[in-house]
């Protein structure tokens, strides 16, 4: 799944009416009602606030509001677009400044599709992915080798110079057991619980 990284706004027109999509990440389900507000506040005496929210790993939590606009001209369509985003942990507000000409269901789904659409691509997002994590120990003489072989292939977390060199790592990829191809190098390694890495896209 992917998570927003920022707050991201879009807006566009049509047939006058001006939609202003914004995008939120949650921490937390309160948050919605939190940002709701905010939106309110940002943007006063609006025809209508708009939203779709997905929240959980996999996005099973759903909401989805049309805030007076005709029954799943809004919130259903704002909500469809986020789903078809592989997102998670997001809330979508489209504001809507009616401008004077009716643009019908067909006209709104549009218009709230094309508004929150717009603001996704405009968005960065990233990824997490859990990882395994290592604790691995060697020799002062190794250091330059053992850099110069996890640069591309982990994180190290820490390092200590002590008798000898301890480094924590987190691999970067988690089908690939880098330790294998070093094993015979180190003085010992060990296995720790697994972490969670945030990869940008």
């Amino acid at each position: 799944m992917r998570y927003l990284k920022d707050q991201t706004t879009h807006q566009i027109e049509m047939n006058k009416s001006k939609f202003i999509a914004i995008l939120y990440p949650l921490q937390n389900i309160e948050d919605i009602s939190l940002y709701l507000n905010e939106a309110k506040q940002a943007y006063p005496k609006a025809s209508h606030y708009c939203n779709a929210s997905l929240f959980g790993q996999t996005g099973e939590h759903a909401t989805a509001s049309d805030d007076g606009e005709p029954s799943r001209t809004a919130g259903v369509p704002i909500l469809e677009v986020l789903k078809h985003h592989d997102v998670t942990n997001i809330l979508c507000v489209v504001i809507r400044y009616f401008g004077g000409v009716k643009l019908g269901s067909g006209g709104l789904v549009r218009a709230y599709t094309k508004a929150t659409a717009d603001a996704l691509k405009k968005a960065k997002f990233y990824q997490k992915k859990m990882v395994p994590s290592y604790e691995i120990s060697f020799d002062y003489n190794l250091i330059n080798q053992m850099d110069s072989y996890l640069e591309k292939k982990a994180t190290v977390l820490e390092k200590e110079f002590l008798t000898h060199v301890t480094y924590k790592i987190v691999s970067l990829d988690d089908q690939y057991d880098i330790i294998s191809d070093i094993e015979y190098q180190l003085l010992s390694y060990k296995k720790l619980n697994p972490q969670i890495l945030y990869i940008d896209e």
